[in-house]
């Protein structure tokens, strides 16, 4: 199919799910669930046609990786409550690191003894699924969270693990993939703790530099459109920077990034100049979404659910006991620290509800090399979670709200 046509599918099919948006809202599905629905049910129907739809997971990968991740990041960086995620900082990186590599390697574990095939599904590639299902995405259900009068600090708590895990899955994921593509390497735990500081503290230091040169740029500019067109720059140039130049993570240096200009454009600019930058934000953002999750119905096929249903169905057991592992017993443990603020019980429930699995589960699941023998097992489970997290999750999440008294409580 010519690529004017595959973009005017694509068009069709992003108007069709807007239409269909009121109709997923009375239901109470994330708008993300109506457009993987919709870019499968197209594209199947395409093919009964004959009709390729030209969208090949290669490519979405590259899509999704360097052009929407670095927005996705950058904009819920730019946007979280600065003050309040410091009052919760300890809580968020106990969140997105030790309980998320805890939950990696339960999932690891339980992936490994599910499929129970050794010689076609060995331990790297059980660790190499944990790494892929790691990362979390609250965005298709905190994004209502103000309209339902959710505690603030619940928005920040599940927001601001979601940035810090993404790094830490994203750098994890990577080294362990070295692992299994250099299977004679004798790489030690020494070497895999020491690999992942300097990547995941190398993006911190590469964000502060761009962040705090471009917050130098910023001051030479007054008008709304040059601010937000520096906001866009800066992402992108402090994600490929730490990336593909230093071999960083672009992830964290993103995140850098996306909190110092934030909290530069809303001190500095509290008129309409601040509001235009975060309308463009929200924009970015809206449209990148829809893609990746349109695309991703796109690229589904119902292959993956007739061969793989049941490495499917473990993947989803897994990352459910690894989630009730890694945030029960975390919070447990932080909840005995005398200097931070408990995290309620009730909090607990929606965080290991609310943690669905988005855009970048998709494009660490679609980034395998062809050559790893498990590459279409794990692809398909990536996909079976991420199906299982929009349409059964995400829709249970109001009414666990409304139950636990959550609603119409929205605090600082």
């Amino acid at each position: 199919m010519p690529i004017s046509h595959t973009i005017m599918m694509l068009s069709g099919m992003l108007l069709l799910s807007l239409m269909l948006r009121p109709m997923a809202e009375r239901r109470r599905l994330p708008f993300a669930a109506v457009l993987v629905a919709t870019g499968f049910v197209g594209s199947e129907i395409l093919l009964l046609f004959d009709r390729d739809t030209g969208v090949r997971y290669q490519s979405f990968h590259d899509l999704i990786f360097y052009v929407f991740l670095p927005l996705l990041i950058f904009e819920a960086a730019f946007k979280i409550n600065a003050l309040v995620l410091r009052r919760n900082l300890f809580v968020i990186l106990m969140l997105s690191i030790p309980a998320l590599l805890l939950s990696m390697t339960v999932t690891a574990v339980l992936v490994y003894y599910g499929i129970a095939h050794p010689e076609g599904f060995p331990w790297i590639a059980a660790f190499l699924t944990g790494a892929v299902l790691a990362a979390t995405d609250a965005s298709p259900i905190t994004s209502r969270f103000p309209k339902l009068g959710v505690p603030h600090r619940l928005r920040v708590l599940m927001e601001g693990e979601d940035l810090f895990n993404d790094a830490t899955a994203i750098v994890t994921f990577g080294i362990v993939l070295y692992i299994a593509m250099h299977p004679a390497e004798d790489v030690t735990f020494g070497d895999a703790t020491v690999a992942f500081g300097v990547v995941f503290f190398g993006g911190i230091f590469i964000g502060l530099l761009v962040g705090l040169g471009f917050l130098i740029v910023s001051r030479l500019f007054e008008d709304a459109v040059q601010q937000a067109l520096v906001t866009l720059i800066s992402a992108y140039i402090s994600f490929i920077v730490a990336n593909e130049v230093l071999g960083v993570s672009g992830v964290m240096a993103v995140l850098v990034t996306g909190l110092i200009m934030g909290r530069v454009i809303h001190n500095d600019f509290q008129d309409e100049r601040g509001s235009f930058v975060d309308r463009f934000w929200s924009f970015n953002v809206y449209v990148a979404e829809a893609m990746v999750f349109l695309l991703m119905g796109v690229t589904i096929s119902f292959a993956m659910f007739q061969e793989r249903w049941l490495a499917m169905l473990i993947g989803i057991a897994a990352i459910l006991i690894a989630r009730a592992v890694g945030v029960f017993g975390t919070t447990r443990l932080v909840n005995l620290v005398p200097w931070v603020e408990p995290v309620p019980t009730d909090y607990q429930r929606v965080l290991f509800m609310g943690s669905l699995r988005g855009a970048v589960v998709l494009a660490l699941g679609l980034s395998l090399p062809v050559e790893l023998p498990y590459w279409w097992t794990i692809q398909s489970i990536a996909f079976g979670v991420v199906v299982f997290s929009l349409f059964v999750q995400a829709p249970l999440i109001d009414p666990l709200l409304r139950r636990s008294d959550l609603v119409g409580k929205e605090t600082n």
